[in-house]
C-alpha cells in the first residue's frame, strides 16, 4: 500500500483544511498558555504586550513543527489505522510536510531572537526533544510520556526565561512548578494514548496502554493526576504563589471537575472502551488542562477582563477544533 495518493487529485480547500488537521488546533494552544504563564508568574501581572504574543507563538510553532515531523515519521504506522490522515490519504506530501514544519521551526528560532539569549538556546533544547520524542521515544512507553513531560518543561521555561530576569533571581516556586506541568503533560500523554492501543500494536509501538493493559494505564494516570495535584496545592499555598486567590480557585476547581468527569466516564466505560469513548476522555483532558494553566493566569494578572478573555478565547478555539476537526482526523477516511 502506497504511502500517498496522487496530490493532484485534491483540491486547494482539501490541502488548506489537511494543514489546520497537521496542526491539531486543540492541543497547540496548551504550549503557548504555559509559556504565558510562565512570562506572568515571572512579571508578576500580564507582560508588555510583544512579549506576551512572542512567548505564546514562539512555543506554538515549535509545537506544530514538531506535529509535522511526527506525522512525517508516524506515516506507515498512520496507514494501519489511520490512512484518512494528510500524509497517508496523500493530502499532504511527504516533502511538504517537511518544508512547512521547517518553516514553522525557523520562524520561530528566528522570532526567539526579539526575546534573549536563553530563549536561543531553549529552541536548540527544544528541537532535540521533540525529534527524541518523534524519533525514538514515541513508541517506547513510558520513556515517550516523559519526554512530552520534558516538552512542556521547555515551553514554561521559555515564559519564564523571556522577561529577561537573571536565573539566579527566579524564585524557587517558580522552578517547582515546572514539576506540576511536567507530570501533567506525561499523564496527558498517557491517557491520549488508550484510544490508539490497537494500532501501536499492529504498529509495533510498546505504549503504556499495549504494554500494561488498560486498567493499569488508568492506575498510573491516577496516580500522576494525585502527583501533579498535590504539588500544585502545596507550591501555592507555601509559597503564596497566586496573587487571587478566588480567581484561582474557581478555575482550578472547575479544572477538578473536569478531571472527574473524565476519569468517570473512563471507568464507566472500562468493560467495553473503544477508540471513540477513549477519545471523548481525552478530549476532557485537553479541556482540563487549558483551565489549569488559565488558572495560573488568572490569579497573577491584575486586569481580569483580560485573563477572563484569554481563557474564553482558548477554551472556545479548543473546544470548536474538537468539534470540527478531531473526530476527522482520528476517524473519518477520506474517499
Amino acid at each position: 500500500m502506497n504511502a500517498t495518493n496522487n496530490p493532484s487529485s485534491f483540491s486547494f480547500r482539501n490541502k488548506f483544511f489537511a494543514h489546520i488537521e497537521t496542526w491539531r488546533p486543540y492541543t497547540v494552544i496548551w504550549c503557548g498558555l504555559v509559556s504565558l504563564a510562565g512570562a506572568c508568574l515571572v512579571f508578576q501581572d500580564f507582560p508588555p504586550l510583544r512579549t506576551a504574543l512572542l512567548v505564546t507563538l514562539i512555543p506554538m510553532m515549535g509545537w506544530i513543527a514538531g506535529l509535522y515531523l511526527s506525522d512525517y515519521l508516524d506515516r506507515n504506522l498512520d496507514l494501519i489505522q489511520k490512512p484518512h490522515r494528510p500524509i497517508p490519504s496523500g493530502r499532504i506530501h511527504p516533502r511538504e510536510a517537511l518544508v512547512i514544519g521547517g518553516i514553522f521551526a525557523l520562524v520561530g528560532f528566528f522570532l526567539s531572537f526579539l526575546l534573549g539569549i536563553n530563549n536561543i538556546l531553549l529552541v536548540f533544547v527544544v528541537a532535540l526533544l521533540v525529534f527524541s520524542y518523534a524519533k525514538l521515544s514515541k513508541s517506547r512507553g513510558f520513556m515517550g510520556n516523559l519526554n512530552r513531560g520534558f516538552v512542556i518543561i521547555a515551553a514554561y521555561f521559555f515564559g519564564l526565561f523571556s522577561i529577561g530576569e537573571p536565573l539566579r533571581t527566579i524564585p524557587l516556586s517558580l522552578w517547582l512548578l515546572a514539576l506540576v506541568f511536567f507530570l501533567h503533560d506525561t499523564n496527558s500523554n498517557l491517557v491520549g494514548a488508550i484510544r490508539d492501543i490497537e494500532g501501536d500494536k499492529k504498529g509495533g509501538y510498546i505504549t503504556i496502554p499495549v504494554k500494561y493493559g488498560i486498567k493499569k494505564s488508568l492506575i498510573f494516570s491516577l496516580i500522576l493526576t494525585f502527583l501533579y495535584i498535590s504539588c500544585l496545592i502545596f507550591i501555592i499555598i507555601h509559597y503564596e504563589l497566586i496573587f487571587y486567590t478566588l480567581r484561582f480557585s474557581v478555575l482550578f476547581i472547575l479544572a477538578l471537575l473536569i478531571l472527574f468527569v473524565m476519569y468517570l466516564s473512563l471507568l464507566v466505560s472500562f468493560s467495553n472502551i473503544d477508540r471513540k469513548k477513549a477519545l471523548r476522555a481525552h478530549e476532557f483532558f485537553i479541556a482540563e488542562r487549558i483551565t489549569l494553566a488559565s488558572a495560573i493566569i488568572i490569579g497573577i494578572v491584575f486586569n481580569i477582563t483580560l485573563s477572563v478573555l484569554i481563557f474564553g478565547t482558548a477554551m472556545f478555539v479548543t473546544l470548536l477544533s474538537q468539534w470540527l476537526i478531531r473526530k476527522k482526523y482520528e476517524f473519518v477516511e477520506i474517499s
